[in-house]
């Protein structure tokens, strides 16, 4: 009997154990959290950026996140802040830091946007539908990033970086989006930023 005590005590305590670690896993608990960690000073915890100018990228593709990380880490996407980051997670191990953040769920930003301002980017949008889709979701194959749900300041900072040839300078890859961006008048820019954050 008091051996049947003892084993029934035992299997209780295990069980107790087990939920208890259970319990207390948590975001840093994953696979490449660690190395993750000096990126949430700007880009929130797991990725998941409150900011109106710093991306979401909780969620983001591997793929554009390694070619945003060699991209600034080389110079080749301008950056004094972002180049030493880069650096440091290529150094870590960047398909780790990237398969974390892939395996994040991604929530759209929380930052307000403006009703008109949204009705307005639709209208102006038709000329984004070609690479970007009628949804935003962009086209993985053709290595074009999905948009929605961004802060509409980091969008808007995109499109003007794109416009004055400022992101990635020299880059045949985006020469047509930046001839494209050319085009699209100055006051038009922040509706299209409203629009593109809008969606969901």
């Amino acid at each position: 009997m008091r051996t049947t005590i003892r084993l029934v005590r035992g299997s209780l305590s295990l069980v107790i154990g087990l939920m208890a670690g259970a319990a207390a896993a948590g975001p840093l608990d994953v696979p490449g959290a660690d190395k993750a960690l000096p990126c949430s000073a700007c880009h929130g915890l797991g990725g998941q950026s409150p900011s109106t100018t710093m991306p979401i990228i909780a969620g983001i593709a591997p793929w554009y996140f390694k070619k945003a990380v060699e991209d600034y880490a080389a110079g080749r996407r301008p950056s004094p802040e972002m180049e030493p980051y880069a650096k440091y997670v290529r150094e870590a191990g960047v398909d780790d830091i990237a398969a974390y953040f892939a395996s994040q769920s991604r929530q759209p930003t929380a930052v307000p946007v403006d009703g008109a301002a949204v009705a307005r980017g639709r209208a102006a949008s038709q000329q984004c539908v070609v690479c970007h889709g009628a949804s935003g979701r962009g086209d993985p194959t053709k290595s074009i990033p999905d948009l929605r749900g961004q802060a509409p300041g980091y969008l808007r900072n995109q499109i003007l970086l794109f416009k004055t040839d400022r992101r990635s300078p020299g880059d045949p890859t985006v020469k047509a989006l930046k001839e494209l961006m050319k085009s699209i008048p100055d006051d038009a820019i922040a509706d299209l930023a409203a629009y593109y954050s809008s969606l969901r």
